[in-house]
Parts: structure tokens; sequence; C-alpha cells
């Protein structure tokens, strides 16, 4: 199977539809919570109990986002909906759709040589890659 390259520069997130301007990263973690099933006199599981599935993500942004700021400072959380659509050129390779998600989070960090970079932290009911 060939490598799939998809390129940052083409490449966009989207909130409710909102392109994320300034975005120098995003990451996730899908995780299933999940409990080995033991058996008495062995010693080795005999099966795996599987549950909730958590999707945690990070997105890092050039200087400050004010839809992400107000979506945070909300006095009661709102969900959004986000899209990470990958493309290769002008192909799109991926579309990675977070529903139902909140942030967590965020923080700043500005050096003397660099621009400021907000970090948000957010949290995803589920995530669909198609």
């Amino acid at each position: 199977m060939p490598i799939m390259h998809v390129s940052a520069a083409k490449s966009k997130v989207t909130i409710d539809g909102e392109e994320v301007l300034g975005l120098q990263s995003i990451d996730f973690k899908v995780r299933r919570r999940q409990a080995d099933v033991e058996s008495v006199g062995w010693g080795e599981r005999v099966g795996v109990e599987s549950g909730q599935v958590i999707v945690t993500g990070t997105l890092r942004i050039s200087s400050l986002n004010k839809k992400l700021d107000g979506l945070l400072y909300m006095p009661t959380p709102t969900p959004f909906n986000m899209v990470a659509d990958l493309k290769r050129g002008e192909e799109t390779i991926k579309k990675i759709t977070f529903d139902e998600s909140y942030l967590d989070d965020k923080s700043f960090e500005m050096t003397a040589n660099g621009v400021g970079v907000t970090v948000y932290n957010f949290t995803s009911t589920r995530v669909r890659e198609e």
C-alpha cells in the first residue's frame, strides 16, 4: 500500500464551518476503556471487556483565536463540531470529523524570538474518519 502524504499547507480545520486561521498543528488520541477478563487458575486473560471510547486532542494556534476563546469562556459549556480536511494538493485524502466537542482548557506562550502560540485542549464525544 502506498504512503499517503498530506500537506499541512493545503489541509484545513473548521469549527462549526469556520476555518481555524493560524493553525499550527492538531493532534488527537482515541482510547477505548477496557479491562481484562480473568479466569481462576489461569495466568492469562480469557477475554476483554470494552467500554467507553474517549477522544482527546490539542489545537496549537499562532497568536489568538476569538471563536475558541468565546467557546471556552461561555458560562455554560457549548459543544461544537470540528472537521479536519486532510489534503494532498487539491485532493482530499481523509476527512476527520469530531462530534460534540468541548474545550477543556487553554494555555498561551510567547518567547522573545517568536510569536505567541495558544494551545487549546478538547474532548469529543466521537470521531469519524472518512
